[in-house]
């Protein structure tokens, strides 16, 4: 059976089911946005959301940095004609970021509860594009076999986190903690101890 991302979806995972709570959220963006302003030195000025679902992030970015400029793809028909014009989400399945170039790279790429649902071969194509789409941090929130996630299982990639980190590493981001990764671009600005 062909998973829907339809607001059935959305409505079970991120509003009944405790994955879109409010304050877990904006304590995950304070934190995405903190470490990519340490690297950056800067404010950021631009965020870069792939598989964005309702491009939840928008918000509480917003509250943050009223200014900044925030861009969002998903796969979702649902959310995508729901929200394209209030939230500047886009269609795009992960695998177009192999070719989609929407932006210069952003100071914030987030990549938040995707990757291990998708299909290796996908994951592959795409991947490169988010790293040349990155120009100071990226938030790949990915939960691999070693962690007994719990929640949506349908499609659930059980793969080791040493799939996730070989493929990240190959592409030149650093691991900094929590999900986040410095850019190819940044990683030579980090020191020994920052990156992992």
């Amino acid at each position: 059976m062909e998973k829907n991302y339809d607001q059935a979806y959305f409505d079970r995972w991120y509003r009944r089911g405790g994955i879109g709570d409010r304050a877990r959220l904006a304590r995950k963006v304070a934190m995405a946005v903190a470490a990519a302003e340490y690297h950056l030195e800067r404010p950021i000025r631009t965020v870069l959301d792939i598989g964005a679902g309702e491009a939840a992030w928008r918000a509480p970015l917003l509250k943050l940095r009223p200014g900044l400029r925030y861009l969002a793809f998903d796969s979702s028909e649902y959310a995508v004609h729901r929200y394209s014009r209030s939230r500047n989400l886009h269609m795009a399945r992960f695998g177009d970021f192999e070719h989609l170039r929407p932006c210069a790279p952003a100071d914030l790429l987030v990549c938040s509860d995707v990757l291990h649902y998708l299909a290796t071969r996908e994951l592959d194509r795409g991947l490169p594009g988010l790293a040349e789409l990155c120009g100071g941090v990226a938030f790949l929130e990915t939960f691999a076999r070693e962690d007994h996630a719990v929640g949506d299982e349908h499609d659930f990639q059980d793969r080791p986190a040493s799939f996730y980190r070989k493929r990240f590493h190959a592409l030149g981001f650093a691991q900094v903690g929590s999900h986040l990764w410095l850019s190819p671009a940044l990683k030579a600005r980090a020191t020994a101890l920052e990156i992992g």
